[in-house]
């Protein structure tokens, strides 16, 4: 694959991992397995504290998402051999977390105008 595509894929990519890892991690939809494992977490040998705390941290899951794609697309950065791999592999988990960050400021900006919003409401009441 050409380096123009590779750098395509690498961006196009990082955006379903980013997403899947934002929802398993922060969205309401898994509010309860969430709050389940952060629990499990913070409680338990240090093997069980680890495994569950993958499911809490956006950072960590992105990891085994980004090792999901590998698998299913079989993509391969700057090189066709397992280097390939790793550096395709690092290289999504850190563009999908740009994504997530990115996302985050948004989300926070947004949150923050709305409740700007409500409070400017309630003084004109």
């Amino acid at each position: 694959m050409e380096i123009y595509m590779q750098i395509i894929w690498l961006f196009l990519l990082a955006m379903p991992i980013a997403c899947i890892a934002w929802t398993v991690t922060h969205e309401e939809i898994f509010r309860e397995p969430h709050e389940y494992c952060v629990k499990q977490s913070q409680q338990g040998n240090l093997f069980k504290r680890k495994f569950f705390y993958l499911f809490t941290c956006e950072y960590c899951f992105s990891h085994y998402v980004t090792i999901l794609f590998l698998f299913l697309t079989d993509y391969k950065l700057l090189l066709d051999d397992w280097r390939g791999y790793i550096l395709s592999g690092f290289s999504l988990v850190w563009v999908a977390n740009i994504y997530m960050n990115l996302f985050g400021l948004i989300r926070q900006d947004i949150k923050k105008e709305k409740t700007q919003i409500k409070v400017l409401e309630k003084e004109i009441s």
